[in-house]
């Protein structure tokens, strides 16, 4: 353990050893037998939790906690607490009728805040060589964790609204830095997953002069700053590097090639992007020790952090984060492990051909897992507000890939990034909660293709070939005679274009095809 090699990487020095902050959440919970409800409802469980993380997993840099909906509960949001994630956000107070100028700036000894506080300046006194991340829920998220989904529209319908909460989330961040320092955090980090949802220009409008801003405030603290965004936010990393922190962290979703080579331009330090749930969660020791060695080689040793995407689901087995432990610093196992070869991937492929002909349309939500991701739930809820326009015709469905079977269907329907939505396994939102008219657009759409195609199935249709008119005429008068006696009605074509006949691999002429059409 040792902060001095992380704050060289954090100045895109070389370092002879990569640093390692595994972004211990509620999974500190799971080390000390605890429940995530449990485990950040205590003073002493997060001392506990996170002291034995740090025994474990021998961090350069830890999270004191990983929870960000803790400045929304002070600011009055209703939580749901979970007994393996943290806690999600339920209720909207500004959505609900508050003002936000009834709301006030937490303070110090506002709800859980000062158990975490408690908890750093304790961690810091026993642990002084391992630098301490103070975790700041980013403006945007925590202005949607106050407003709900319906940001988004106000973004297009009423910018000065989306500013005004802007600013206030942004002096909630700054109170929080200064807590978070005053307890003995060495980095902030920003953390605001749920800008992956918006566009470079929302981002550089609604976002960037905020989290600048509190860059700002933290260097002026003289602590290093890290940004930190999950999901498929590849789009916004050039706009997250002009906002000036000391280092850009990222999940999965985004190639550590890329993020390397924005950053570096920017004389920014960059972390990530060990896969939390095909690998960390659900893989081998191995498989973990091969997934951070590639992370590794492809980042190099200047200015790079390995760290999970996230923080690490609350089931990740402990045997696998001391594997990546005993890797980064043994220089011998690392050239063992670079002549294994990759395994191939556990999940199993669905037989999704028959996919999509029930009557009813399916919307799947592929995600992290809505209880512990804020983009995951938001786009679950988006889904979940539009379905009663849809009763008895739509039925929708969550497939968390913390879960093997969600892993197999993100596989099947050949999704890459998370969270997205499919509508009759066609890939129809990826990282972008829609706005609600946008997504029953979606739906209704299907619907109306489905109603065509059945309306069309059990019919079918007669086409009639030949040279040139007079060579079809008897087989037409036949077919119209039987057509009349059988009293059928079955369109019937004709088509004398030789190509066209080729192309049915007709040899002789005239000649009949019958097609019967059938939903499928």
């Amino acid at each position: 353990m040792s902060k001095e090699t992380l704050y060289y990487a954090f100045q895109c020095r070389q370092t002879d050893v990569i640093p390692w902050v595994p972004f211990v959440g509620c999974h500190a919970g799971n080390l000390i037998g605890l429940g995530a409800d449990q485990f950040l409802a205590k003073e002493e469980n997060i001392f506990n939790g996170v002291s034995a993380a740090i025994e474990n997993y021998e961090p350069d840099g830890i999270p004191v906690m990983f929870d960000l909906q803790l400045e929304a509960e002070a600011l009055g949001c209703r939580l749901q607490w979970n007994s393996k994630t943290p806690p999600a956000v339920v209720t909207h107070p500004v959505a609900d009728g508050r003002h936000l100028n009834d709301l006030k700036i937490p303070t110090a000894d506002s709800h859980r805040i000062p158990l975490v506080l408690n908890s750093a300046a304790r961690l810091k006194r026993k642990y002084p060589d391992t630098a301490l991340y103070g975790l700041v829920t980013g403006p945007f998220t925590l202005s949607l964790h106050l407003a709900g989904t319906d940001i988004f529209m106000k973004m297009l319908e009423s910018p000065p609204e989306v500013n005004d909460l802007m600013e206030f989330s942004t002096e909630v961040a700054e109170a929080m830095t200064a807590y978070y320092i005053e307890a003995g955090c060495d980095i902030i980090a920003l953390v605001d997953p749920m800008t992956s949802q918006i566009d470079p220009a929302s981002f550089s409008r609604f976002v960037s002069p905020y989290a600048t801003r509190i860059f700002e405030y933290v260097h002026q603290k003289r602590k290093f700053s890290s940004f930190f965004v999950c999901g498929h936010a590849q789009q916004n990393i050039e706009a997250m590097c002009l906002c000036k922190p000391d280092n850009i962290s990222i999940d999965e979703n985004i190639p550590l090639e890329y993020v390397k080579t924005v950053a570096g331009s920017h004389h920014l330090s960059f972390g990530g992007n060990l896969r939390l749930t095909t690998v960390l969660l659900h893989g081998s020791e191995e498989d973990s020790m091969r997934e951070a060695l590639e992370c590794m080689d492809t980042s190099g040793n200047r200015g790079f952090i390995l760290s999970p995407g996230c923080d690490l689901p609350y089931d990740t087995p402990p045997k696998n984060i001391k594997a990546i432990t005993r890797l980064i610093h043994d220089p011998y196992l690392q050239d063992v492990t670079r002549m294994l070869v990759r395994k191939p991937e556990d999940a199993e492929h669905l037989d999704m051909k028959d996919y999509g002909i029930s009557g009813k349309v399916i919307v799947d939500i592929i995600t992290l897992d809505s209880e512990s991701c804020a983009p995951c739930q938001y786009m679950v809820e988006a889904v979940k507000r539009v379905a009663p326009h849809f009763e008895g015709i739509v039925e929708w469905r969550e497939h968390p890939i913390k879960k093997l079977e969600g892993l197999s269907f993100m596989s099947s329907l050949m999704v890459k990034n998370i969270p997205t939505i499919c509508i009759d396994g066609k890939i129809s939102f990826v990282s972008r909660i829609p706005p609600q008219n946008e997504l029953i657009m979606a739906i209704q759409k299907r619907i109306n293709e489905k109603l065509r195609l059945k309306i069309r199935s059990g019919k079918g249709e007669i086409m009639v070939f030949g040279k040139n008119r007079e060579e079809a005429d008897e087989l037409l008068v036949r077919i119209g005679k039987a057509l009349e006696e059988t009293a059928r009605d079955i369109p019937v074509k004709t088509s004398f274009d030789p190509n066209q006949v080729a192309a049915y691999g007709i040899v002789r002429t005239p000649a009949v095809i019958v097609a019967e059409y059938k939903l499928k």
